[in-house]
C-alpha cells in the first residue's frame, strides 16, 4: 500500500483580519510537501468543521492574532467533534501568550506555534504528529 500526501486545511477563525502568517505556513507546509487548503479569512468555528470533513483533512491549522485563541480554537474543537472527527488533529499558532498554551492544550489543541517558531519546526511536528492515510 502507498501513502498519501498528508492533507492539512489552514484556517482563521473569527473575525481576525491578518492573513500573512497564515498563508506563510500554508506555502511552506505545501512546499515541504504537503496538501494544503487555506480557508481564507473570518470563518466559524462550524465552517471549519465542515470544509474540514469536505476536504477529508488530516489535521487543521488555526491561525489567530486577535487574543480569541482560548474562545475560537476550543470551539473549533468543539465543531469538530459534534460532527463526529473528534480524532482530527488540530494545531495553532498566532499571537498566544505562554500562559494560554497549557490551557489550549488541555482543551484538545495539540500543537502551539507563537510567533518566531521557525517554519522547519511546524513542518516537523506536523510530519511527527500527522500519519498520513494508506492508499
Amino acid at each position: 500500500m502507498s501513502e498519501q500526501k498528508i492533507r492539512v486545511l489552514i484556517a482563521k477563525p473569527g473575525l481576525d483580519g491578518h492573513d500573512r502568517g497564515a498563508k506563510v505556513v500554508a506555502r511552506a507546509l505545501r512546499d515541504a510537501g504537503f496538501e494544503v487548503i487555506y480557508t481564507g479569512l473570518h470563518q466559524t468555528p462550524e465552517m471549519i468543521a465542515i470544509a474540514a470533513i469536505q476536504e477529508d483533512v488530516d489535521c487543521v491549522g488555526l491561525s489567530i492574532m486577535s487574543g480569541a485563541h482560548n474562545t475560537l480554537f476550543p470551539a473549533v474543537i468543539d465543531a469538530l467533534r459534534a460532527k463526529g472527527a473528534d480524532d482530527m488533529l488540530v494545531f495553532g499558532g498566532g499571537i498566544i501568550p505562554e500562559d494560554d498554551i497549557a490551557r489550549l492544550k488541555a482543551a484538545g489543541v495539540q500543537g502551539v506555534f507563537t510567533p518566531g517558531t521557525p517554519l522547519g519546526e511546524i513542518i516537523d511536528w506536523v510530519r511527527e504528529n500527522v500519519r498520513p492515510p494508506t492508499a
